[in-house]
C-alpha cells in the first residue's frame, strides 16, 4: 500500500514499516453520537478493511453507504476497521463524522476529543 491523499503525508504522524510498505498507524477513535439524524462513527486498528452497519436507518442504503466508507479510506491512505451505527443522518452528515474519525485515528486523537 502506498501512503497517498489527506493523510499520508503529514509530518508527525505515526507510522509503521512492515514488510517494506509504510502504513499510517491507526488508532480507535469516534466522532458523532447516537442522536436522532446523526450517527456515530468508530475507527479500530485491522489488518483488513472491514465495515459494519448498525442502527436504525443501515438497512435503507446499506451499499452507498459501505461504498462511502470504503472510499474515504482509500483516500485516507490506511486500512481499518469501521462502524457506522446510522440514527437518520444525512450522507453528508455521515462524511463529515467518518473524515473527523479518520483524522482522529491517524493523528492520535482518539475517542471523543473535540477538534
Amino acid at each position: 500500500m502506498v501512503i497517498s491523499g489527506r493523510y499520508g503525508g503529514g509530518a508527525g504522524l505515526p507510522r509503521r514499516v512492515s514488510m517494506g510498505v509504510l502504513r499510517l498507524e491507526v488508532r480507535e477513535s469516534r466522532a458523532g453520537t447516537l442522536e436522532s439524524s446523526d450517527c456515530l462513527v468508530s475507527v479500530y486498528p485491522s489488518e483488513g478493511l472491514e465495515v459494519v452497519l448498525k442502527g436504525v436507518c443501515a438497512r435503507m442504503y446499506p451499499e452507498r453507504t459501505r461504498r462511502m466508507v470504503e472510499e474515504a479510506l482509500r483516500e485516507a491512505g490506511i486500512v481499518a476497521a469501521v462502524e457506522v451505527q446510522d440514527q437518520g443522518a444525512l450522507m453528508a452528515t455521515m462524511r463529515a463524522r467518518l473524515r473527523t474519525a479518520v483524522r482522529r485515528a491517524v493523528s492520535g486523537g482518539g475517542c471523543g476529543e473535540a477538534r
